[in-house]
């Protein structure tokens, strides 16, 4: 998972409650630049709000250890059918 990948998510979500940036960014209680940021994949953004961000639209948060393979392909298999 990367920066990009997470933006990709964030946008995709964003658009599929219908909200704009503005919307969005008001909703959340952020500033739209951070969110344009954080949509766009920038390296640097922080990591403390891009959790509130991510939850606050939806998704739960799951860190599993790398030496967990099995745990993990199977997600991974999951995420891909939707």
């Amino acid at each position: 998972m990367n920066t990009k990948t997470i933006g990709k998510l964030v946008k995709k979500a964003r658009k599929k409650q219908n909200f704009t940036q503005a919307e969005a960014a008001g909703y959340l209680n952020i500033g739209t630049r951070f969110l344009s940021d954080l949509e766009n994949g920038k390296p640097t953004i922080q990591l403390e709000k891009t959790l509130q961000v991510l939850e606050e639209i939806g998704f739960n948060i799951l860190i599993i250890p790398k030496s967990n393979h099995k745990l993990t392909r199977y997600i991974e298999d999951h995420l891909n059918e939707e």
